[in-house]
């Protein structure tokens, strides 16, 4: 039996190319709509089936963690008990994920990681995506490509401008 997969997002880099929005908050924490860049890339995964996710954190992790609890305990009705000190919330939940949230440091490079993010990944198989990584990439299918072929490795990638480096195809 196959295990299911999980998705890895890398939410640590300072997203420098940013810097106007990502001075008071880590790049995937920056909005589309009304939701961050993270919460788009999760539905998408969602769509296709990934229900667990494993976050390295860095740079302005916590308010990627303050992120998700909020949305945990904030939405929805709640109701104080003031004598007792006590909060309970009721609500339906919109999404039923499991999210890791592991901080991997400020400066660790990409591997690394992926690396501290081991023990969740051990497992079996994950697809892993950049915290700005919003795509169309039809995520089932690459799956489905790696199983059918055996592979320890599948990368899908985009062909950008030069000066941000890039994938070289043969």
């Amino acid at each position: 039996m196959t295990s299911s997969p999980k998705g890895v997002i890398l939410a640590g880099g300072r997203g420098t190319r940013l810097a106007e929005e990502t001075e008071a908050k880590p790049k995937p924490m920056v909005e589309i709509g009304d939701r961050p860049i993270l919460w788009h890339i999760m539905k998408l995964y969602a769509a296709r089936g990934f229900t667990e996710f494993a976050l390295a954190l860095g740079y302005k992790g916590h308010l990627i963690k303050r992120y998700f609890l909020d949305e945990v305990h904030l939405t929805g009705d709640l109701t104080i008990e003031t004598a007792k000190g006590q909060v309970s919330s009721r609500r339906s939940a919109e999404e039923n994920w499991t999210i890791h949230l592991r901080d991997t440091g400020e400066e660790t490079s990409t591997g690394g990681r992926v690396k501290r993010l081991a023990p969740l990944l051990r497992s079996g198989t994950f697809l892993l995506t950049y915290g700005d990584g919003v795509s169309d990439v039809p995520i089932d299918k690459v799956l489905a490509f790696h199983r059918s072929h055996g592979c320890l490795a599948t990368i899908t990638a985009v062909r950008p401008p030069a000066r941000f480096g890039g994938v070289v195809f043969e």
